[in-house]
């Protein structure tokens, strides 16, 4: 799946320290508890979608992480990064394995077919 990325020979050697480092501790933040937990979902306060995702795990009983990132009017910068990171649009951002399986209409579709489960290693 190739995805657009502007090329580091694009990039003037002058700014890609910036670049590079720009909320680099929100991404590892996020790169670590995925890595910790078998099932995280990232949001920020206010989200209704955020909600529909944690009610939908816990009423699936899978226990979750969850890490919130400011608000509608907070913190949208470091909530951008992830999304340049990842690629995905919205919030929130589930990982299940470490890996990202979309947002809340995503996860509840895997539940409703028992995707999420059999690759979870459930039975």
């Amino acid at each position: 799946m190739p995805r657009s990325i502007l090329e580091e020979s694009r990039i003037h050697p002058a700014i890609r320290d910036t670049i590079a480092n720009r909320h680099a501790d929100v991404v590892h933040n996020v790169q670590a508890a995925a890595a910790s937990n078998r099932i995280l979902v990232v949001g920020m306060a206010g989200n209704p979608h955020c909600r529909k995702a944690r009610r939908a795990l816990d009423a699936a009983g899978l226990a979750h992480q969850y890490l919130e990132f400011g608000s509608y009017l907070s913190q949208w910068r470091r909530r951008n990064a992830l999304k340049m990171w990842t690629g995905w649009p919205t919030f929130p951002m589930v990982f299940a394995k470490g890996v990202l399986i979309g947002g809340a209409s995503d996860l509840e579709r895997l539940l409703a077919s028992g995707e999420l489960k059999r690759f979870l290693g459930e039975p």
